[in-house]
């Protein structure tokens, strides 16, 4: 369940980028349910590199999720406390992208 927003707690810029990484994590869920449909239709062998590669970037996609709703209820003055957080599970889970070998 997403925590619930205070708006005071995020103004200006800090709750657009927010905003901007949740979108971001949306799209990213349904590229992983595209690659899921995909790995559906490959060979044996080729099937369980996908599926397994698909279940690592679901990991790391809900280690993303987990960061953000933390910072979320945390609040904005945390920023510092969760920004190098944030950004590694991003990176972590966009090179996991990039990697990924279809």
């Amino acid at each position: 369940m997403k925590p619930k927003r205070d708006k005071d707690r995020y103004a200006g810029p800090l709750e657009a980028d927010v905003d901007k990484m949740e979108a971001q994590l949306r799209l990213w869920t349904a590229q992983i349910d595209g690659l899921a449909d995909k790995a559906k239709k490959t060979g044996a062998q080729a099937k369980i590199e996908y599926l397994q590669s698909i279940d690592d970037l679901k990991a790391k996609r809900a280690v993303a999720q987990a960061k953000v709703d933390e910072f979320r209820a945390a609040g904005s003055e945390k920023w510092g406390e969760f920004k190098a957080g944030i950004e590694r599970a991003w990176d972590d889970l966009e090179g996991a992208f990039i990697n990924l070998k279809p």
